[in-house]
């Protein structure tokens, strides 16, 4: 028979063993660790201290359609929500079924019978809203800094266009998306005519009232960070001789990378305010129209389910501008940059 061998561990191992723990913190200095610990402890007891204040606020408001909800509420409706999303799936999955079903019988029947497939129309959840809602905003972000960036660089270069392109942005910065959105409306609705569109007249609203609400911010910070350039760089550029869009691509454009994602944070953020109010009005069918159906419903869910529409909304608004921040350092040309 063969006798099973115990392995029992040294001294000096287990010694090593209760090193390694040590070691490991003693490569990390005493600021990058304190900084370590704030960084996760305060953004801890922040949302700590925010959910206890709802949780005691909330019972004391007392509205025409219930209590205000609290924190547990509003848990509730997200797990409803969730559960909604996931009968939608069941009720398209048993209508492709059927569908498939039906057509299979109709060609045992008829081998050459006319199949005809159809495409689930179902009831938008608050998770396709959602997708609505970014497809969206994200189109009218991207259509403003295809515009902004380059308009921002023309200007920053030449003193004369600043000043003569700055009263009319100055002008237009400040209007509210409600006034532009009819002008956006009646455009829209005299010029965008097709029997088969392929976006709908309240996505392309919706787009263009975020685009002209949220380009100028980047328009600015690039102009203002191409005219911020280093005269030091400038006169290399000049001693090189660099063409003028060599001198843009190789000067200036790194050089106001920073001030320029300022800008681009700056017009995100407002885009993504911009639109939910856009979408109210023009019954895109995304998160504004989620809370204005909520609101206009009325029932005794309503007030949750818009409570976690304005999480939602607050949360990917922190996503989004989390993703710019990393892009940003990962375009940046100065990797030490501190960037927040």
């Amino acid at each position: 028979m063969s006798e099973s061998t115990t392995v029992i561990p040294t001294v000096s191992s287990a010694k090593a063993a209760s090193k390694f723990p040590t070691a490991l913190v003693s490569k990390i200095s005493p600021a990058k660790l304190r900084d370590i610990v704030l960084g996760t402890c305060l953004p801890i007891l922040g949302l700590v201290f925010f959910l206890l204040f709802w949780h005691v606020g909330a019972q004391h408001i007392k509205t025409s359609l219930g209590t205000f909800p609290g924190p547990k509420e509003v848990v509730t409706q997200w797990n409803n929500l969730v559960a909604e999303q996931k009968d939608e799936y069941a009720r398209e999955a048993a209508f492709y079924e059927r569908q498939e079903k039906r057509n299979a019988e109709a060609l045992k029947e008829d081998p050459n019978a006319e199949i005809k497939v159809r495409e689930y129309n179902g009831r938008p959840t608050f998770f396709n809203k959602i997708q609505t809602s970014l497809f969206t905003v994200l189109s009218g972000f991207i259509l403003a800094t295809v515009i902004a960036i380059p308009m921002g660089i023309v200007i920053g270069l030449s003193q004369s266009l600043y000043r003569a392109f700055n009263p009319v942005i100055q002008i237009f910065k400040p209007v509210s998306p409600l006034a532009w959105l009819p002008l956006i409306t009646l455009v829209v609705s005299s010029v965008y005519v097709s029997e088969d569109p392929m976006f709908s007249k309240s996505f392309i609203i919706s787009m263009l009232t975020v685009t002209l609400c949220s380009m100028w911010p980047t328009m600015i910070n690039t102009a203002v960070g191409v005219a911020g350039v280093s005269k030091d760089l400038i006169n290399v550029s000049r001693v090189l001789r660099l063409d003028w869009l060599t001198h843009v691509r190789k000067i200036v454009i790194p050089s106001s990378i920073p001030m320029m994602f300022t800008g681009l944070r700056l017009s995100l953020g407002i885009a993504w305010m911009v639109l939910i109010a856009a979408e109210m009005l023009a019954q895109n069918p995304g998160l504004g129209k989620f809370v204005w159906d909520e609101f206009q419903n009325g029932s005794s869910d309503s007030l949750g389910r818009i409570c976690v529409a304005v999480l939602t909304i607050g949360v990917i608004g922190f996503g989004l501008d989390r993703t710019l921040l990393a892009i940003q350092g990962y375009v940046n040309w100065d990797k030490s940059a501190v960037v927040r």
